[in-house]
């Protein structure tokens, strides 16, 4: 636990307001503090479901019914702004619709409590004037234990919400070895806050794909003279990674045989790939154990209709160059809804915008990741891997 300095934070939250009810024993004025701290807790944590929810349904989705109409009315001017800087939904828009509703919950509660819980309260102290300190004090910490969940809940809130921030890695560290923030963060912030992504891809840990720099021998004949080092990518190089086969290059001109612009044809490989192919969590897990005699690449993926990440990729940059576009696959990191992970996706080349797009095949589950204006928040770029 002492090697988990964010499990024993959590520990030390829930653990201090039961201390505290046993010490200061049953009382109702105490309790009604207590209580409206824990309603507090309670409306931000509705106030915060509904403040997601519904700021995803007009600035993100907004393509059904009033969310459309509301979107529509929205000035031009502040629609681009939005657009270019897509973290304002959630440094600033988002955080304005969680405080209004806040009030407004907040104060309805506290406006049945005074009719209905606090004189309880009342009551209940007066039942409890004969009988002894020990076992005031026992139900005073009783009554502290609906608290003391709402501030784990709150607290890992928080702490989700600056791991998306990413502040540092030490901290994404930090928040991977904890398996009290993990087990909470996917019991209850990841319904929470509804992410569709998350609930996807729940079991994408860190350094499911691993990059692994070797100094190349001198007895392999493939290796160029100036090349010192080869890179593998969960256990094959780029080039075997990408490797395709007639079966792949003939289903992947058939499938967009009735397109011809560049954009339409990647799309409809985006979503073959992301939507036929299954995420592999027992390799990913045989990956973290520094398992690499897994099967990686284009081929086995196509084969199987299952793979990681990196498998996803290389299936992309296989059916892209079989219809002649021009791709890359882009190693980093992705937020799987508790934190930060490694991650690989790609890029395609679209030659009538004469620009590169962002294109994540995995993520594809968890929402539209084609060109998409979310990759800024959930993806940090590292390098290019490769471009072909």
């Amino acid at each position: 636990m002492f090697r988990e300095p964010v499990t024993l934070i959590l520990l030390l939250l829930f653990i201090y307001p039961v201390i505290k009810g046993f010490i200061f024993k049953f009382s109702s004025e105490n309790l009604k503090g207590s209580i409206q701290g824990a309603f507090q807790s309670i409306s931000f944590l509705s106030a915060l479901f509904l403040g997601i929810y519904y700021t995803k349904k007009i600035f993100i989705q907004h393509n059904e019914g009033i969310y459309e109409k509301i979107y529509k009315n929205i000035p031009l001017k502040a629609i681009d702004f939005i657009n270019n800087k897509p973290l304002v939904i959630y440094v600033l828009l988002m955080p304005l619709v969680v405080l209004i509703i806040y009030t407004v919950i907040n104060f309805v509660i506290n406006l049945i409590s005074h009719i209905t819980i606090y004189p309880l309260f009342d009551s209940i102290e007066n039942k409890l004037k004969n009988k002894s300190d020990i076992f005031k004090r026992v139900v005073g910490a009783i009554f502290q234990v609906p608290k003391s969940i709402c501030y784990l809940i709150v607290i890992t809130l928080m702490l989700n919400f600056l791991s998306l921030l990413k502040i540092t890695d030490s901290y994404n560290k930090y928040l991977e070895g904890s398996q009290l923030y993990n087990y909470i963060s996917k019991e209850v912030v990841i319904p929470l806050t509804n992410s569709k992504l998350a609930k996807q891809l729940p079991n994408i840990v860190n350094n499911s794909f691993k990059i692994v720099v070797k100094e190349a021998s001198a007895k392999d004949t493939n290796v160029q003279n100036k090349q010192k080092v080869i890179t593998y990518y969960n256990g094959v190089t780029l080039d075997q990674g990408v490797q395709s086969n007639g079966e792949i290059d003939k289903f992947a001109i058939n499938l967009v045989r009735n397109k011809n612009a560049t954009r339409e044809k990647a799309k409809l490989i985006y979503n073959w790939v992301g939507s036929e192919v299954v995420y592999d969590d027992a390799k990913a897990n045989r990956v973290l154990n520094n398992d690499l005699e897994v099967k990686s690449g284009a081929v086995p993926t196509f084969d199987s209709k299952s793979g990681i990440c990196f498998d996803y990729a290389c299936l992309f940059v296989a059916m892209c160059r079989a219809n002649n576009i021009k791709v890359r696959i882009i190693t980093g990191q992705g937020f799987n809804g508790n934190n930060w992970v490694s991650h690989a996706w790609n890029q395609v080349y679209v030659k009538d915008e004469n620009k590169w797009i962002n294109v994540d095949p995995t993520f594809l589950i968890g929402g539209d990741y084609f060109d998409s204006k979310r990759f800024v928040i959930d993806h940090k770029e590292e390098s290019i891997a490769g471009e072909w």
